[in-house]
């Protein structure tokens, strides 16, 4: 018997859900996503990907109106947002173990400290239901900066996980050509990339396109698989940031915002994308895929001039203060505390 092992590269389906949360209701919004998860995963789905903020709320507001107006937004949302280790992840991390899926989710996320202070943030929890790690959002992006502060490089990580090694960004993250490449180069074979509708954005600026071009980048130049979820927006969305301003409707309902879907290692479709519309988009991936690509472009590997090019991620986590408390006296006989 041979001792050499083939590579794990397993084939598995997976499935991108695009969907609006119930806008500022946690509560609602996490039975909606647990049923999301049964849904998904009694299709065959063992990797299940969110939108990002799912939890429940993307602060519009922020490009509709001045800072000082949006405040009471912030608070409210603010209000609905929630701690990695509250009853409302342990419910996601239920759904999870119950349907024997990965999930990946954004959420608003709750400093336990700073009251006021806020990330976006999304969760990775394993099939069994673990925790297995919590991305916060690097750079807020645009308006964004408003509503989050800046995770550190902690999270910058791939996730051993039975549909491979994963990764994730949120949204505007997967612009950011560093921060795909020190996740390609841990070994991230899937990866998710999670986003909003963006009717708002500029009358130029297709995003649902935009999200494509970047999703189509990442597989091709990684020779990966790209699953992309990407919010809606919803009537009741739109209401609600209507109120007293009919023309937020009009910007609101914009089309070609939101796109959802899998990329292959060559950048192409796999299966149906959803432009707009809630669903489910479905596909089934084989990580073999990735090996012969490789033969054209491996960034990290063959393809790449490390004796040229060097990245350093500095991966410590950050807090508001370092804190030294006074050490005890030492006892010089026996170098112990008194």
């Amino acid at each position: 018997m041979s001792d050499v092992s083939e590579p794990s590269l397993p084939k598995s389906r997976v499935a991108a859900i695009q969907a609006a949360p119930v806008f500022l209701d946690t509560a609602r919004t996490i039975d909606k996503a647990c049923a999301l998860i049964a849904e998904a995963a009694g299709n065959g789905a063992e990797l299940v990907a969110f939108p990002e903020v799912f939890v429940s709320a993307y602060p519009y507001w922020n490009w509709l109106m001045t800072p000082i107006e949006g405040a009471e937004w912030h608070e409210r949302l603010y209000r609905a947002s929630v701690l990695v280790d509250g009853p409302e992840v342990a419910a996601l991390c239920a759904a999870a173990r119950d349907h024997g899926c990965t999930v990946v989710i954004g959420i608003n996320e709750r400093d336990p400290v700073s009251v006021g202070t806020l990330y976006n943030s999304n969760l990775i929890i394993g099939a069994d239901g673990g925790l297995l790690g919590r991305h916060r959002k690097l750079v807020p992006t645009w308006a964004e900066k408003l509503t989050w502060a800046g995770g550190d490089g902690s999270s910058i990580c791939v996730y051993d996980t039975p549909v491979g090694p994963l990764g994730t960004l949120a949204c505007g993250e997967n612009t950011n050509t560093l921060a795909r490449f020190a996740l390609l180069s841990q070994g991230e074979l899937v990866h998710v990339a999670n986003y909003i509708a963006l009717p708002v954005a500029p009358a130029s600026y297709n995003m649902a396109e935009a999200i494509k071009i970047r999703a189509t980048a990442h597989s091709f130049e990684g020779k990966v698989f790209t699953i992309v979820a990407c919010s809606a927006v919803s009537e009741e969305i739109i209401a609600a940031m209507s109120q007293d301003r009919p023309a937020n409707r009009e910007l609101l309902s914009r089309p070609n915002s939101a796109f959802s879907g899998v990329i292959d290692p060559h950048g192409n479709l796999v299966g149906e994308a959803l432009i707009d519309v809630e669903g489910i988009a479905y596909a089934d991936i084989d990580l073999g895929d990735c090996i012969r690509p490789k033969l054209m472009h491996d960034i990290i590997g063959g393809y790449n001039r490390f004796d040229i090019f060097n990245l350093t991620v500095d991966r410590t986590p950050r807090a508001s203060a370092l804190f030294v408390d006074e050490q005890p006296p030492i006892d010089p006989d026996e170098e112990r505390p008194l």
